[in-house]
């Protein structure tokens, strides 16, 4: 790998990433010509420098856990970017959005472009998808009865569903899930906010049920 020249400016307006490439050009068809010729600032690991951004799908996906998580959008909630740059990092098989089409990216720092998105018009809809393709729904949501996510058994052909900021999961969501798991608290807040509860419940299938031989 080259380090390249000085650094400059990224997909996240920061200086950090590597310049052009130095010395003869590799063969592999794999590298983006242009970004041998003017250089990487994008936000990939080291691994995938300088590819074509089709061939950072290809591998990653080789790499992505048969996990899917799903979020509602009803009102336009905001920590959606943040699901799916999470997602991303945990080589998430796909996001599914449930509602409205449109969501906020800046959270996904760009991450969207490398990650798998499937738009649901609604519950019904999602839930005919999760059963045809074997995936057993748990709801993420501290409702009455729930089991502790940090004692629970996730499946490994899982879909985590999550609810918006504020409301949480809507009643058809609930009814339609096999498992719903609580995240433990002992503060003074209802809630968790919903980019990061999805982080912590997506980071415990990974804990469950990842090689983490193959982490970068």
């Amino acid at each position: 790998m080259n380090d390249g020249g000085s650094p400059g400016p990224t997909e996240w307006r920061e200086a950090v990433g590597v310049g052009p490439w130095l010395g003869p050009w590799p063969e592999d068809p794999r590298y983006d010509p242009a970004l041998l010729r003017e250089g990487d600032r994008r936000n990939v690991v080291d691994a995938y420098r300088y590819w074509r951004r089709d061939a950072v799908v290809a591998a990653l996906d080789t790499r992505r856990h048969p996990l899917h998580v799903a979020i509602e959008n009803f009102d336009h909630d905001h920590n959606i970017g943040t699901v799916v740059r999470t997602a991303n990092a945990f080589a998430v098989a796909e996001v599914h959005i449930v509602g409205r089409r449109r969501w906020n990216r800046r959270g996904a720092m760009v991450t969207d472009r490398y990650q798998h998105l499937r738009h649901h018009d609604d519950i019904a809809e999602l839930l005919a998808h999760a059963a045809e393709a074997g995936l057993t729904v748990v709801a993420v949501d501290n409702s009455p009865g729930a089991q502790r996510l940090e004692t629970a058994s996730l499946p490994r052909y899982c879909l985590l569903l999550f609810g918006q900021e504020g409301p949480g999961l809507t009643p058809e969501a609930c009814k339609g899930a096999a498992l719903t798991v609580s995240i433990a608290q002992f503060g003074s807040t209802r809630s968790i906010n919903a980019g990061v509860a999805a982080g912590i419940a997506m980071h415990a299938w990974i804990r469950q049920h990842a090689d983490l031989g193959t982490a970068w």
